[in-house]
């Protein structure tokens, strides 16, 4: 990171980290000097988890990113901004496997209301679901209704599925303290991973 040098790249960081903090979370300095890449290919976007991917998944997806098992279920907390679409979970409420419909680790009358919201043949451009029930903060709440059965995606409810992710969500849903700790910390090395940024741009709309 070059001090004193702001790329297009640190200001996107500082506006996640400011919406963190306008909706009541932790605040933390953002490191700046990232390089602004020249290509942006949607493709790229298929090497991010899936909101189906199970825990091994998601700890191989974080692992070649140089990021741990603890920084994974600390920034999966900042589900507790957001919605998520239908198509993100209808795997969880209908059809879920050959044995049942809707996935036994979901709470049953949280997963009524999701395909209430979400039903079979949805064609309601825009339908889903909030994470949390307090979506406009940045709290705790996604991790006690994680807890509870209540979460939305595969990929939140497979952090349970290990004693140490469970161990971790069960910290963080009990200590909003810890959970902001550790959530700067994760986010601070994630900004830290190298991409393949060539230049910082003089124009953020314009390659140099």
């Amino acid at each position: 990171m070059c001090p004193g040098v702001v790329s297009c790249a640190d200001i996107l960081a500082m506006a996640a980290r400011d919406a963190v903090v306008l909706t009541g979370g932790p605040y933390w300095k953002v490191p700046n000097g990232r390089k602004d890449g020249r290509i942006s290919n949607a493709i790229d976007s298929l090497d991010l988890p899936f909101p189906t991917a199970s825990l091994s998944e998601l700890h191989q997806s974080f692992t070649q990113r140089g990021l741990s098992m603890k920084d994974l279920v600390a920034l999966s907390g900042g589900h507790t901004l957001g919605f998520s679409h239908c198509s993100s979970f209808q795997n969880r409420i209908h059809n879920f496997n050959e044995k049942t419909i809707i996935d036994p680790s979901l709470d049953r009358s949280f997963a009524e209301r999701l395909r209430e919201v979400c039903p079979m043949h949805n064609k309601e451009h825009g339908a889903g679901a909030y994470f949390d029930t307090t979506p406009t903060v940045f709290d705790n709440s996604y991790f006690k209704l994680l807890i509870q059965g209540k979460s939305i995606l595969s990929s939140d409810q497979a952090l349970l599925s290990s004693n140490k992710t469970k161990a971790l969500v069960t910290k963080f849903a009990t200590c909003q303290e810890e959970f902001y700790a550790a959530f700067v910390k994760s986010m601070i090395r994630m900004s830290r991973i190298s991409g393949n940024g060539t230049e910082i741009r003089l124009d953020c709309g314009v390659p140099n």
